[in-house]
């Protein structure tokens, strides 16, 4: 059962967009960060994206937390975040028509999968009506596990961070070496898809070079239309209070969706709020990159320290 001392310390920290709140999850070893979005009020829409590790291992260049690694959260401090966060709302959860929990704010959920799918039975059994969205990047490890649970609960979505149409850029962006190629996301995204009868999501960060009409074609030839929905992100400055939303950006997103709809795709764009003040967007973690600074002996470098990161300097995306 969970207890009321899980955590130190919980801070909240508002948007000036008004519809979506930061917090901060804080103990002697670990911080972790989860955003809370209401579309446009908690009743009609709520929607949580809660961490499952404190940094994480995989490294992606464009995320807050791909340098450094410190622990995975327990189960409990899984549910406890997303309990005490829902709780914020002021809102009787049976009273939400549309409640989302998604496990992709800090941390790889599939190395870390014993405490995340036990958290998600619980959330499961606590909030029966809420959408649980798993996603990843697709480690190379068992999903036989995730599958089990999958077909238990009708709940449970799957969705995978691919973010490029080739593996050879997907390595340059996400380093971490014992990953699924993009072929092997897409059969075990089918068995998925054959288990549960539910589409699998795949999740793609949109910029000036992987949003040709190339990408699209590589994308539909790997990934079967009528079996995978796409989710397009509108890529996010890692960094707090670096202007990260702009037309240019917009555009690079809704223009790819829409040849990814005519190529036969059901989609839908992720533009998430938050993202100039409080870093409400994916990988937007900057209270975790000073808590890490202040706690260099906890942390270990992930396989991305070092190396390249995906910068948004002004409206365009570069490699620095």
């Amino acid at each position: 059962m969970l207890t009321n001392d899980i955590w130190t310390e919980i801070r909240r920290f508002d948007s000036c967009e008004g519809n979506v709140s930061k917090f901060t999850f804080s103990k002697d070893n670990a911080l972790v960060e989860t955003v809370l979005y209401r579309y446009p009020n908690y009743e009609t829409r709520t929607v949580i994206c809660c961490s499952v590790m404190c940094g994480c291992p995989i490294g992606c260049r464009f995320c807050g937390s791909g340098d450094y690694f410190v622990r995975s959260l327990t189960a409990d401090e899984i549910v406890s975040e997303v309990l005490k966060t829902l709780q914020t709302t002021n809102v009787d959860p049976k009273d939400i028509k549309k409640l989302q929990v998604m496990f992709m704010s800090m941390g790889e959920p599939m190395l870390n999968m014993k405490n995340v799918l036990e958290a998600i039975e619980e959330l499961h059994w606590l909030l029966p009506n809420a959408d649980l969205l798993l996603s990843t990047v697709g480690p190379d490890v068992d999903y036989i596990p995730l599958f089990d649970l999958s077909k238990k609960i009708d709940k449970l979505g799957l969705q995978f961070s691919i973010h490029e149409s080739t593996d050879a850029a997907r390595n340059e962006l996400i380093p971490f070496v014992k990953k699924l190629t993009l072929e092997q996301i897409a059969e075990v995204g089918n068995h998925w898809f054959e288990e549960t009868g539910r589409h699998p999501f795949f999740n793609y960060c949109a910029h000036d070079n992987n949003t040709s009409v190339e990408d699209v074609g590589r994308l539909a030839s790997v990934f079967a239309p009528e079996i995978w929905n796409a989710t397009v992100s509108v890529i996010c400055e890692r960094n707090e209070g670096m202007p990260t939303r702009n037309d240019h950006q917009r555009s690079l997103a809704v223009n790819f969706s829409s040849a990814l709809l005519q190529a036969g795709f059901n989609v839908r764009v992720f533009d998430p709020a938050g993202q100039d003040d409080i870093g409400g967007g994916c990988g937007q973690l900057p209270h975790y990159q000073q808590w890490v600074k202040d706690h260099a002996s906890l942390a270990r470098p992930s396989i991305g320290n070092g190396k390249k990161i995906v910068h948004v300097p002004g409206s365009l995306v570069n490699i620095e």
